[in-house]
């Protein structure tokens, strides 16, 4: 569960099993990160960059970095989509409500879109770490500006500290999976939100307020949703708000899916554990029991609701796929909506998942989340207007 890798050069195809209780479920080297050079190593490489400019090289200069913006500070959105534009949104979206984070630029992908991190102190949980952010193009585009986008909180495995590989990563293929989906019209334009997972390189936390330990629970559901509230066009109900996950992460989307189903709706759960297993809770079973998603899946059954559907993801040149299906069987009824997308080939790292992503389950999770919205087209003239008054 918490040694997962980030490679894989698998590229076969992906298989689907899809299973709900009783009845069948819908399934339907990018720009790396680097220090800034100092101001005069930067003045030199520019002056050799014009020269490839003006030789006609000016593309090639771009593609070495002698313009590169990385480090630089940037934003996402336009400076006045803030709180006050908050009195003319739309029904069930929420406007940024500020302070706008300072972020700074990591990464530029091919097609313009940037990620970029801020360090976040929680209020709630008072842990401060670091989150990276993607939006999809359509996040600016003029016909989208009063649009909420859905939420894809991304989750990393291994010791998810100090880095989110989701984020320091772009060379894994998430943002372009999500870039790509959108294109074909297979999958929704996410905001992906990476934030770190545990709270030091020496011990994992299962995505849980352990007693006596940061708060790496409190961080997730409710800090990391409200940073995220404070910069971005977002939706007001659970519809806009889902966690993936892998390894670790992936126990941490299941789990926050499970017990926080009004708030969140959906969760892809890739290479994932079933029970918390940290040594951190020292044998305290009722804790433990908070934070179990067995034990979640069974009160949310008893309660009927609300539904909230969860793919996993397992590759078959990796160990657990039992346990997926074993909770799928156990618990997957009621409310509780489960797929499982087997990875041909597929090893326990994330490129094997974002392939299984693409192949299924981004596309999945996309048919249960609200999308954006563009603004309605005006009437062309001489339209339906013109022809009344005939």
């Amino acid at each position: 569960m918490h040694q997962d890798q980030q490679g894989d050069d698998g590229r076969k195809a992906t298989t689907t099993v899809m299973t709900t209780a009783g009845s069948q479920t819908e399934t339907p080297a990018v720009a790396g990160s680097g220090r800034r050079p100092g101001r005069r190593l930067r003045l030199i490489l520019i002056s050799g960059g014009l020269g490839l400019v003006l030789a006609g090289g000016g593309a090639a200069a771009y593609r070495y970095g002698l313009f590169s913006d990385i480090g630089d500070p940037t934003s996402f959105g336009k400076p006045d989509t803030t709180a006050s534009a908050a009195s003319h949104s739309r029904p069930g979206v929420s406007m940024p409500t500020g302070p706008k984070a300072p972020f700074v630029r990591t990464s530029r992908l091919p097609d313009g879109t940037q990620i970029a991190k801020t360090t976040l102190t929680g209020k709630k949980s008072g842990f401060t770490g670091d989150v990276w952010v993607w939006v999809p193009k359509e996040y600016d585009d003029p016909a989208y500006a009063d649009s909420a986008f859905p939420v894809l909180i991304s989750l990393p495995g291994g010791r998810g500290y100090p880095t989110n590989y989701w984020g320091t990563g772009p060379g894994l293929g998430l943002q372009k999976a999500v870039s790509d989906g959108a294109k074909a019209g297979r999958s929704l334009p996410f905001i992906l939100v990476m934030p770190v997972h545990n709270a030091d390189t020496k011990h994992h936390f299962d995505a849980s307020d352990i007693p006596g330990q940061p708060k790496m629970g409190t961080w997730m559901v409710e800090d990391v949703p409200d940073f995220t509230k404070a910069n971005f066009r977002t939706f007001t109900s659970r519809d806009g708000w889902a966690f993936m996950g892998s390894s670790a992460g992936g126990f941490g989307a299941l789990k926050h899916v499970l017990k926080y189903p009004d708030r969140f709706k959906a969760a892809i759960a890739s290479g994932v554990d079933i029970v918390p297993d940290s040594p951190l809770w020292k044998g305290n079973k009722q804790a433990m029991d908070a934070d179990n998603p067995q034990k979640l899946a069974e009160k949310l059954i008893a309660a009927g609701g609300p539904d909230v559907y969860v793919n996993f993801q397992i590759g078959t040149a990796e160990s657990g796929r039992e346990k997926a299906e074993g909770f799928m069987k156990d618990y997957g009824r009621g409310p509780v909506h489960t797929t499982l997308q087997v990875i041909q080939d597929g090893q326990h790292n994330g490129k094997s998942y974002v392939r299984g992503m693409r192949e299924g389950a981004l596309e999945w999770i996309s048919k249960v989340m609200s999308a954006p919205t563009p603004k309605p087209r005006p009437a062309p003239s001489g339209g339906a207007s013109g022809a009344a008054s005939r």
